[in-house]
């Protein structure tokens, strides 16, 4: 089985020239496509609705039927059902609740189905969720934390002793997840099978942060908190790095399990990004704590990735890089809005080019194409980045940011918001059975499964409610 990695490279090519193919042929569908999607479009200011049509059906250029975008909307006792649903599956599946012999643990599945947990805890008041979320964090740092089976090492990554790792799980990072282990620093390199192989990711590493500090707020329990600051100086120290020549510092995309060499040496696109971002949250968190300690402060940290970050563009075709862009802009909001991040017109910034983004990829018609040219867990993503528009919306109307520009901002608001649509538009194609038949859903289920949760159940990983932390230590 490919990668999540290794498979999006290959489906995105096939995205590509299956939607010139379907464009460039008078617009003929292959037989098995139903097409059923709405696609906001930059045209007269309208969003433009696809009908649904029979497969094969012939769709004249000119002629796009605009429809009420917002009708017929999923009830939203329907959307936390099915979510409840879907993550108690993935609990069985998995060998979260009842515990498996081997559990089948992925750092960033786990991450979002952490906080789809906390969220449904939220939602329900419902203890049986909570302790879902608590267990999945021991689960992880038990698994992840530690080397392979087929490791000759043992015992925790960070190479603390058994109780001091138990202690401080996060302390030398966690391994992503894969199959096969991780090239030897003496094993030439093969660009197809790195994807395959174990290592740390920072994008995931981000990911776990963001969870365990959705579960320091919902808790109360700092211990999480913590734990999550502890990752983001292990992994702040390991990925970046300054270049020989000097100037700003750069970033590593993989690293060994034990961070001690590079597997991957170019940047990720929005890696710090989402490091500035998260350790940003991280940091108000722990503020908001009691007495935080002076070992977690995140100062230099947060100063190096903004530095990163400078002058930088994070416009991207990428459905899941477009997803993240709209998190990370949500996750600001809030953080402008509770007075704890400073850096104001970077949430500008984030949604103009995610704005670019989301016209550049919908002109390309992806969403057109049948099950198996798509790859659920990328558009998944981008379902859950517009819902996240949705609650910036929703903040900005509920608590006006006082910004020297705050009308720009509104109006970048409103631009995206016009895409909002094409996320129900997704889930629904990602609910009907025949869709989650596809080879491209199956090979990755459980990122799917636990991502379309999210999207349909998303304020256990939207909201950052930093200033009503209450400790219980």
């Amino acid at each position: 089985m490919r990668s999540l990695e290794s498979q999006a490279c290959i489906q995105m090519d096939s995205i590509r020239d299956g939607a010139r193919s379907i464009i460039e042929h008078n617009h003929v569908l292959p037989t098995s496509a139903q097409l059923c999607y709405g696609l906001p479009y930059e045209a007269d200011g309208r969003a433009i609705i696809l009908i649904s049509r029979p497969a094969g059906t012939r769709l004249p250029g000119d002629a796009l039927e605009a429809v009420n975008p917002l009708g017929d909307r999923m009830e939203p006792n329907t959307r936390l059902s099915l979510a409840e649903r879907t993550m108690m599956e993935f609990a069985v599946k998995t060998g979260l609740s009842p515990v498996g012999r081997a559990p089948r643990r992925y750092l960033w599945t786990d991450a979002f189905a952490v906080c789809n947990f906390l969220g449904l805890y939220g939602h329900t008041g419902k203890e049986e969720y909570r302790n879902l979320a608590v267990l999945l964090i021991d689960q992880v740092h038990n698994i992840l934390g530690r080397h392979r089976e087929d490791d000759a090492r043992s015992g925790w990554v960070s190479g603390l002793d058994e109780e001091a790792g138990k202690i401080h799980p996060t302390k030398g990072g966690l391994r992503i997840g894969k199959q096969i282990n991780e090239r030897r620093p003496d094993e030439r390199p093969d660009a197809r099978l790195e994807w395959e192989r174990d290592g740390q990711y920072y994008h995931y590493l981000t990911k776990w942060m963001h969870a365990l500090n959705r579960a320091s707020q919902v808790t109360g329990n700092m211990k999480y908190n913590e734990w999550a600051i502890e990752l983001a100086k292990t992994a702040h120290a390991g990925f970046t790095y300054t270049p020989a020549g000097g100037g700003r510092k750069m970033m590593y995309w993989k690293m060994s399990i034990d961070l001690s060499y590079s597997l991957v040496p170019s940047m990720g696109h929005h890696d710090p990004l989402d490091g500035l971002v998260v350790y940003s949250q991280l940091r108000a968190t722990s503020s908001a704590g009691a007495q935080p300690s002076r070992h977690l402060d995140l100062t230099a940290e947060i100063n190096d990735l903004a530095r990163i970050c400078t002058a930088k563009s994070w416009v991207t075709d990428d459905p899941l890089g477009i997803g993240g862009l709209l998190c990370d802009a949500c996750k600001v909001g809030q953080m402008i809005a509770a007075k704890t991040f400073e850096q104001t017109d970077l949430l500008e910034s984030l949604l103009e080019d995610s704005r670019l983004s989301l016209n550049s990829y919908i002109r390309t018609s992806p969403l057109n194409l049948p099950a198996g040219y798509r790859l659920a867990f990328r558009e998944l993503g981008l379902s859950i980045g517009l819902r996240a528009v949705e609650k910036l919306r929703q903040l900005i109307e509920a608590k006006p940011i006082r910004l020297h520009r705050a009308e720009q901002l509104r109006g970048r608001i409103e631009a995206v918001t016009r895409y909002v649509p094409v996320a129900e538009t997704i889930e629904e194609f990602w609910l009907e059975q025949v869709n989650r038949e596809s080879a491209t859903w199956q090979e990755h289920h459980d990122i799917n499964t636990v991502m379309l949760a999210t999207s349909l159940a998303p304020e256990g990983y939207l909201s950052d409610d930093s200033q009503s932390v209450v400790s219980n230590q």
